[in-house]
């Protein structure tokens, strides 16, 4: 019995001394120093608030440890809010420590303490500062010896990097982009030559491309767009052997695009857009790229018989170029989208290529003739489709109706003739935008077109429709013209059903009776233009938000309250434009600013002087401002985008064939006043030294005593408009992800301006402008100092850094969920922090594509409540907002 007793403790012995070599325990010194860390942050950041600080640090969150918990390797305090950096060097008393991420956060400096003690650490590969709020010169690496990844990208450091990383010599990646360094490109990162990543982008970098990074035999990433690079593009670029992306959009190269690059077999992408590139595009390409954009540059010649061929093409992007000569046949099987717009194109359109993916063709503003090509109809995945502004002409093909994923069809200034084909309209289910106006079109408007539900805008103007007019789409948002045709018969009552229309434009056809009183119901309409029509009877009253035009119906009668027919402007400029001593402003791109001129009384002395000094900023390329034809645009409300409360949009097109979008500020909404001309004035002149992609910058502008005038690149519709007016899975979950990241570059890009923060009066997605579904813009940026806080339309946010980065939080709700900001009564804020459960939160149309997009949203999600947080305190900066979108998306691609 004794015996049995002492082996039954043996036993026992034996097994608890295997359960404790198994679960060895850290050492003393990383429990230390973890227990240090745990002191210092534990009231900074609510990361460890679950924890106990006498439990396992391996059990904490964002602590790794090896697989028997013996060391410490890892540790991940990214996105917690942390505003003090005293924790560091405890980090560099656990030798066993590889990487170390405290991306997202709103560290300001790192103790010098840091480097001398990290640097000894040999097995330290990553160190991640990203997203954070580090100002003041990079430090110099010392010791290091297996650093690979080093992100010091979305700070605010500056000065020059020089030789400061060159003992890094295990470096493969290294990310600088999004901060203020200047000098030239380095070229001295690790005496081994390692590296693989080289981001430098969003900087002040100058100089010529160094020719020395060829050294760097694996590189597989460069990204140096948005700095002020100049020169040529080395040749010698096309000895990498392995590089698969690079990125030089938005500085200030010239000279030829390199012949070499086609021989690098590796690429995937290139992107130098927004450049001043010139020469012609070299054969062979796009025969391994997937890839490519040289838009905004100034090439010359025609497009290559082999570039949209190219086996792996996804991606072209040719736009605003001086390209020649006709568009060669798309040959290409995996061609998604292909921009062509504002060139010199020529010749007639190419016949389609039978299952190709084309899903965006765009090829606006050329000089294309001939007829649309019977076969287009193959292009069963076209989504947009934009021929506007060339010389075609003869009938519309049935075969446009084949396309049935069509969203968008844009036709406009032509020479097309006959009528309507009914296949338009019976088939394309989808079409949210129809814009056929400006051809030579006849007969009437089959009643079947009351059928397209998704239809958001009609432009049907300037033709010769003749017929009554039929019941339109209910779904009607942006605008219906009709003007300029010849329609008879009354105004129908059934356009009362169109709850969200905002402009109504029956103006010049040959319409009779009374204007409709359910007219005056329609809840959304900001403009009704019934000039010169056979109109008769009394005009309906319509509320102060509402433009009426009833000039040129002598029958119509007035009576008091209701607004006065409008008289046109046209008529008007004597007493306004003429009168009026006007500035005018042209933004030059150039580190001077802004030229401005004072312009005589007379409307032709005026057009005289500023004819042909009106170039749009960083890009030398774009056609002049003809003022005369712009406020003949502006004179005509057809032209009418949209309207906010501050100002009226216009479409403006030049005689070159180029579209600008013209914005009228009202002298009734106190902005342009003598105090304020000077104020005015100097803001624009800083915005003319602007340039990204994200914010609508103005290009041009005229003051005058009453007025002030505004020109921009060409964009059509607000996020608003496409997001919550739409039916079915329309704005799929990649566009709005680049939508998301798009608007946080621009709001940081504003915030970190180098002449002083810029902070908006309204960031909602009412006021980001869409270039298309991915290319999102942030307007009214110019008035953010000039308008009342109290003035403001959105009001979900106030005008502070905090409250703009709120705004943001309530755009990407908006843009995950599928909901307004507010709607039904709640705020979609409030509504998204008050749901447990995310299937509840995620919009359904998208979010079921697949477990990675669900995982994406809620990743995006994650981001927004940190932005809508209570304490302005608490939310991230724009800049870590844009680095915290990016690390939801685990991809290997590098984010232009």
């Amino acid at each position: 019995m004794h015996l049995s007793v002492i082996c039954n403790a043996a036993k026992v012995f034996a097994f608890m001394l295997c359960i404790d070599i198994v679960s060895s325990e850290l050492p003393a010194d990383q429990v230390s120093a973890m227990t240090s860390i745990y002191d210092i942050i534990h009231n900074n950041t609510a990361v460890w608030n679950s924890v106990s600080k006498t439990s396992d640090p391996c059990s904490w969150k964002g602590v790794g440890c090896t697989s028997n918990n013996s060391f410490i390797n890892t540790i991940s305090l990214k996105s917690s809010s942390i505003s003090t950096s005293e924790f560091l060097p405890f980090v560099c008393n656990i030798p066993t420590l590889e990487s170390l991420d405290v991306s997202n956060n709103q560290l300001s400096s790192i103790p010098y303490s840091f480097f001398t003690a990290c640097g000894e650490i040999s097995g330290l590969k990553e160190l991640d500062f990203s997203g954070n709020r580090l100002l003041g010169s990079l430090p110099t690496f010392y010791g290091f010896p297996m650093l690979e990844r080093l992100d010091f990208s979305a700070n605010r450091f500056f000065g020059e990097v020089g030789l400061k990383l060159e003992m890094l010599d295990s470096l493969k990646n290294l990310d600088l982009g999004w901060n203020r360094f200047r000098g030239k490109i380095p070229t001295n990162l690790g005496r081994m030559n390692r590296l693989e990543t080289f981001v430098l982008a969003a900087n002040l970098f100058r100089g010529e491309l160094p020719v020395e990074i060829t050294k760097y035999k694996n590189l597989r990433v460069i990204d140096f767009s948005q700095n002020h690079l100049s020169g040529s593009i080395p040749v010698g670029f096309g000895e990498f052997t392995k590089l698969e992306i690079m990125i030089l959009s938005f500085n200030s190269l010239s000279g030829g695009i390199p012949s070499s690059l086609s021989n690098i077999t590796t690429l995937r992408r290139f992107s130098s857009n927004r450049n001043t590139l010139n020469g012609s595009i070299p054969l062979g390409m796009t025969s391994f790229l997937s890839s490519l954009d040289l838009s905004y540059n100034g090439l010359t010649g025609g497009i290559p018989s082999d570039l949209l061929s190219g086996a792996n093409l996804d991606f072209l992007d040719l736009s605003f170029n001086d390209l020649e000569g006709p568009i060669p046949a798309i040959g290409s099987m995996k061609l998604n989208l292909l921009r062509l717009g504002s060139n010199s194109l020529n010749g007639t359109f190419p016949s389609a290529s039978l299952g190709s993916r084309l899903g965006y063709l765009y090829a606006d503003n050329n000089s294309l003739s001939g007829e649309i090509p019977l076969d287009l109809g193959v292009f069963k995945n076209l989504i947009h489709l934009n021929l506007a502004n060339n010389g075609l002409g003869g009938a519309l093909p049935p075969s446009l109706g084949d396309l049935t994923s069509l969203e968008v069809l844009n036709l406009e200034s032509n020479g097309f003739v006959g009528g309507i084909p009914p296949q338009i309209i019976l088939q394309l289910n989808r079409l949210e935008k129809l814009n056929i106006g400006r051809n030579l079109l006849n007969g009437s408007i089959t009643a079947s077109i009351g059928n397209l539900a998704s239809l958001m805008e009609l432009q049907l103007g300037s033709n010769q429709l003749s017929g009554e007019i039929p019941a339109m789409p209910e779904r009607l948002q942006i605008a219906l013209n009709l003007s300029h045709n010849l329609f008879h018969g009354p105004i129908p009552d059934s356009l009362s059903r169109l709850q969200n229309l905002q402009v109504l434009d029956l103006s010049n056809n040959r319409l009779s009776g009374a204007i409709p009183g359910l007219l005056t119901d329609l809840r959304s309409l900001t403009q009704l233009l019934l000039a010169n029509n056979n109109l008769s009877g009394v005009v309906p009253t319509f509320g102060s938000r509402v433009t009426v035009d009833t000039e040129g119906n002598k029958d119509l009668i007035c009576v008091r309250g209701n607004p006065a027919p409008e008289t046109p402007q046209g008529e008007r400029k004597k007493s306004s434009v003429v009168n009026s001593e006007v500035a005018i402003a042209a933004a030059c791109g150039f580190p001077v600013g802004l030229l401005i001129a004072v312009i005589a009384r007379f409307i032709s002395r005026m057009y005289r002087s500023i004819s042909g000094i009106l170039p749009a900023p960083n890009s030398i390329h774009t056609p002049n401002v003809d003022f005369k034809k712009a406020m003949e645009a502006v004179s005509d409300h057809s032209n009418i985008t949209f309207k906010t409360a501050f100002s009226t949009f216009y479409k403006a097109v030049m005689p070159s064939g180029t579209t600008y979008l013209v914005k009228k500020i009202k002298h009734t909404d106190k902005i342009v006043r003598f105090p304020q001309h000077k104020q005015l004035v100097e803001e624009l002149e800083h915005f003319g030294s602007l340039s990204n992609p994200n914010v609508m910058i103005p290009v041009a502008y005229v003051l005058t005593l009453r007025r002030a005038y505004l020109f921009y690149d060409f964009v059509r519709g607000t996020l608003y408009d496409i997001l919550h007016h739409r039916t079915g899975n329309k704005l799929d979950w990649p566009s709005r992800y680049n939508i998301a990241v798009g608007v946080s570059k621009g709001l940081a890009y504003l915030h970190e301006c180098t002449f002083g923060p810029i902070i908006l009066l309204d960031l909602c997605s009412k006021s980001i402008l869409l270039k298309s579904l991915d290319e999102p813009q942030i307007s009214d940026i110019e008035l953010c100092n000039l308008i009342p806080p109290s003035s403001s339309e959105c009001k979900y946010g106030s005008a502070t850094a905090a409250g703009n980065v709120y705004s943001l939080g309530v755009v990407l709700l908006e843009l995950v969920t599928g909901k307004p900001a507010v709607g039904d009564g709640d705020e979609v804020a409030k509504w998204v922090l008050s749901v447990s459960e995310w299937d509840q939160i995620l919009d359904s149309n998208v979010c079921e594509t697949s477990i990675g997009v669900r995982r994406e949203m809620a990743a995006v999600v994650e981001v927004a409540i940190a932005c809508v947080s209570v304490s302005p305190e608490m939310r991230p900066n724009a800049v870590n907002v844009v680095q915290m979108l990016l690390n939801t998306r685990q991809s290997d691609a590098v984010e232009d």
